[in-house]
């Protein structure tokens, strides 16, 4: 599982992304499961980050799931129209 940080702002997105592509490589199995419960604060980097992985892991041919996204980044998600890209699972 991947765990995302409690902040991912465009000054944290570059950072975060590699990270968390360098987990996606060590991490076995066939699906990506990213948790989101520590993340508080975001702007849309945190969905662009998100994207990212999604496209990682699609390149390996896995699937991504998200856990515990907040509210009001699903509404970020809706509203710029790649919530149906994130598996969201609550």
């Amino acid at each position: 599982m991947l765990v995302l940080p409690a902040t991912i702002t465009h000054a944290q997105a570059s950072a975060c992304l590699q990270l968390l592509l360098q987990g996606l490589k060590a991490e076995s199995g066939a699906d990506v499961l990213v948790d989101c419960t520590a993340l508080t604060t975001f702007d849309s980097s945190a969905l662009a980050v998100l994207l990212e992985c999604r496209r990682a892991a699609l390149y390996d041919h896995r699937r991504l799931a998200v856990k515990s996204m907040p509210q009001s980044l699903q509404g970020l998600a809706l509203l710029y129209g790649v919530l149906p890209l994130l598996v969201v699972d609550t």
